[in-house]
């Protein structure tokens, strides 16, 4: 069975639209992660332990208490490598392979597109990754740490019990000193943490150039917006920056514009923001994002859908 689209967009105009382009841009956020069953730690649900997650992703936080920042990170950690990519993941690694002129920004942390089998040169992990490790004191790096647990003072965030004691904000958390954290096997003082981006944090300079460069070389023909806003920042702006910025200032000599087109549990405002040249769709990204690009990528026919293992496709057109 075909999921179900609610489209405030024609899905044969948007294929038509896929077929012509050459340069595709992915913007990724939670909500491709959350189509993997991972909590999002966002609106509503934003709390750990009655924690709210955004003030314990800083540096500060990090600072003052290192020992309940890195329980909240090793139970991400944890549930990232319980859950599997789904086939969203698994049809923009195909995208990748099918278009050379695909390039996917990911917001996420999970690793899961890397699991996917994306190409690694069509792939810009904005935030970082859970798995990568670094010293807060200099420039030792750790870029594939999958220890579960981390350490031996954070195995409580790896219990799998039906009653995780961890998850309930009634049981105490027991305080993990500093000196039971891993400390830098390069310099001996800083303190290991998540190689991810906190807030208060900059982006990768050399990342934003590299992606700067990509968008201007050439025409953006169409902004994928998948698990995300399509009119907050990141996907917002990189979708400006496309339409003003790639190649001929978003407009090719045959009057073709830059396309954004959004995928998402819900749309801002439904079809409100929605231009005229723009398409949006709503629903789990999951299910709808490789229906949507069948005609590129064929349908799945083994693998992906059951979890990671070789993945293969039949069908579509990677000519365009």
């Amino acid at each position: 069975m075909p999921p179900s689209i609610t489209s405030y967009s024609s899905i044969s105009a948007f294929h038509a639209k896929l077929a012509q382009s050459k340069r595709i841009l992915a913007v990724c956020g939670a909500g491709l992660s959350a189509a993997s069953g991972l909590p999002t730690f966002r609106g509503a649900g934003g709390l750990w332990r009655n924690h709210d997650a955004m003030t314990l992703a800083t540096p500060e936080a990090f600072e003052a208490d290192p020992g309940l920042v890195w329980m909240f990170y090793a139970y991400r950690r944890h549930m990232a490598l319980k859950a599997k990519p789904n086939p969203a993941h698994y049809a923009l690694a195909e995208l990748a392979r099918r278009r050379p002129g695909f390039m996917c920004l990911s917001q996420n942390v999970d690793n899961l597109h890397v699991r996917a089998s994306h190409p690694s040169s069509q792939l810009k992990l904005l935030h970082g990754s859970l798995f990568a490790i670094k010293c807060t004191e200099c420039s030792w790096t750790d870029p594939n740490n999958t220890l579960d647990p981390f350490c031996p003072s954070l195995a409580p965030a790896s219990d799998d019990s039906p009653s995780p004691a961890l998850l309930d904000p009634k049981n105490p958390l027991a305080h993990v000193p500093r000196e039971e954290l891993p400390r830098c096997p390069e310099c001996k003082t800083g303190l290991q943490r998540p190689g991810v981006v906190w807030f208060g944090e900059a982006l990768d300079e050399q990342m934003l150039r590299d992606i700067d460069e990509w968008i201007a070389r050439e025409q953006v023909d169409m902004v994928l917006v998948v698990g995300t806003s399509g009119t907050v920042w990141p996907a917002a702006g990189f979708a400006e920056q496309a339409r003003s910025g790639g190649g001929k200032g978003g407009k090719k000599q045959g009057g073709t514009t830059t396309s954004v087109v959004t995928v998402n549990m819900e749309l801002d405002g439904g079809r409100g923001y929605l231009s005229k040249n723009d398409f949006g769709f709503e629903g789990d990204a999951g299910e709808l994002l490789p229906k949507l690009l069948e005609p590129v990528i064929g349908r799945m026919v083994q693998g992906g859908e059951n979890g990671e293992g070789e993945v293969r496709w039949e069908g579509g057109d990677c000519s365009a």
